[in-house]
């Protein structure tokens, strides 16, 4: 195919070098920041406050974060947040240099983090595409490199950083994600101008984000997209939740074991990133969607039924290159088909529904293994996963994918088509 030789703009380099600096500072402060809290309680309820403290950004502002995204310069947007995110930090670090650190600071540096990670990771699903001009190759390939990265540095290579630089004081794995982001903003600052999208009559901003969200909701290749990570992570919540006591009780896995668990699914990620363009031109981006997700649904289905912990290992590589090739078809395919002044608010519902969708999974999970056996919210997810598979299959096919690529000409690229619109339900 010809676009397949097009390389990637010398300006994604800088941009995958950011994300993967930053991923590093994020995986570093991931397993820092639950630590450093355990040094200052072990009331569960108040480590459990700074764990939910950064996911309440997404929940309360997710819309209207896309909608200021759009209307505001994605870039400038981009290294504003992690500037602002490098300097948030030099607070708790000096709280803990001078020993006074508490648990409702650190729970409001979660949340304030959490805010910032919305700007930045919305508005850099909404530049990449106006960066690579839309096109569905390079955006398979570029969302393949950068969540590679990003499993890596936040999967691998972050959390063994953070849990050995905590060794050396509470302030130093903190303020090592502070240098992370400011070289990031600074990276960020180099990349070039994208051409802005043509910008919409000034409405009120309340009224901008229900316009995104409703775009999503009216358009079923899109609500197809966005129901798959909302209804996996109920699924996935729902394993996570149990995970560790399974693979304890059940398959008899001790902590090093457990990590070596969790090192499986990551190294399946990162095989799925891998391989997700050539399965998308094999298969046609919806096939490869459906098989996908298929995919995770019966590894799902496979660890419940795990009889040892090699089988377990197994099976969560293949659900986590199940994911991992998910996780850049279809962010890629939205990316190409959506409007460029929507992108922001498309994007931020999507990822919304997803993280609203992730406390019902865990409660779900702890929930079947009390009523239940610890098997049973694994059997559940995996029955979720395949059954929302066979639902979404007709919304994201091959048909309708070719469809919406067809439609999404320069001229439909920055103005919403009304066809799209009216009669969302055409294959």
């Amino acid at each position: 195919m010809k676009t397949g030789a097009r390389k990637l703009p010398t300006g994604f380099g800088r941009l995958w070098t950011a994300q993967t600096v930053s991923s590093l500072g994020d995986g570093v402060t991931q397993a820092a920041l639950p630590l450093i809290a355990l040094t200052l309680t072990r009331d569960p309820m108040a480590l459990a406050v700074v764990t939910a403290a950064g996911t309440l950004p997404w929940l309360l502002f997710g819309v209207l974060g896309g909608a200021l995204v759009d209307r505001w310069d994605r870039r400038r947007t981009m290294w504003v947040a992690d500037a602002a995110r490098a300097a948030l930090l030099a607070v708790p670090a000096s709280a803990a240099a001078l020993d006074v650190l508490s648990i409702p600071l650190l729970a409001a540096t979660a949340f304030l983090l959490g805010l910032g990670g919305l700007f930045f990771d919305t508005a850099a699903t909404a530049f990449l595409p106006d960066l690579l001009h839309r096109d569905p190759v390079l955006l398979e390939r570029a969302n393949s490199r950068l969540r590679g990265a990003q499993t890596a540095m936040s999967g691998f290579v972050g959390p063994p950083a953070g849990s050995t630089l905590l060794t050396l004081g509470r302030a130093v794995p903190l303020l090592a994600d502070a240098v992370s982001f400011l070289l990031s903003a600074l990276l960020v600052r180099t990349l070039p101008t994208v051409p802005r999208p043509e910008p919409e009559a000034r409405e009120p901003l309340l009224r901008q984000a229900r316009a995104g969200a409703s775009y999503v909701f009216r358009d079923r290749l899109l609500l197809g997209l966005a129901l798959r990570p909302a209804v996996g992570n109920i699924a996935f919540l729902a394993v996570e939740t149990v995970l560790a006591l399974f693979a304890h009780d059940r398959l008899g896995i001790d902590t090093y074991g457990f990590g070596l668990l969790l090192t499986a699914e990551a190294t399946g990620g990162l095989i799925g990133a891998a391989v997700a363009s050539h399965l998308g031109r094999r298969l046609g981006t919806g096939t490869a969607l459906t098989c996908t997700a298929a995919v995770e649904g019966l590894a799902v289905l496979g660890l419940a039924a795990a009889p040892n912990p090699y089988a377990a290992g197994l099976a969560l590589a293949v659900c986590g290159a199940g994911m991992g090739a998910t996780m850049v078809l279809g962010p890629s395919l939205r990316q190409a088909i959506v409007p460029a002044h929507l992108m922001g608010r498309v994007a931020s519902t999507s990822r919304m529904l997803a993280m609203c969708a992730a406390p019902v999974g865990a409660f779900a999970g702890g929930w079947l293994a009390t009523a239940y056996d610890i098997r049973t919210p694994l059997y559940a997810a995996a029955g979720l996963l395949l059954a929302m598979t066979a639902a979404t299959a007709t919304m994201t096919s091959n048909r309708r994918v070719e469809a919406a690529l067809r439609a999404a000409t320069p001229d439909h690229r920055t103005q919403a088509p009304a066809h799209r619109e009216t009669a969302p339900d055409a294959p």
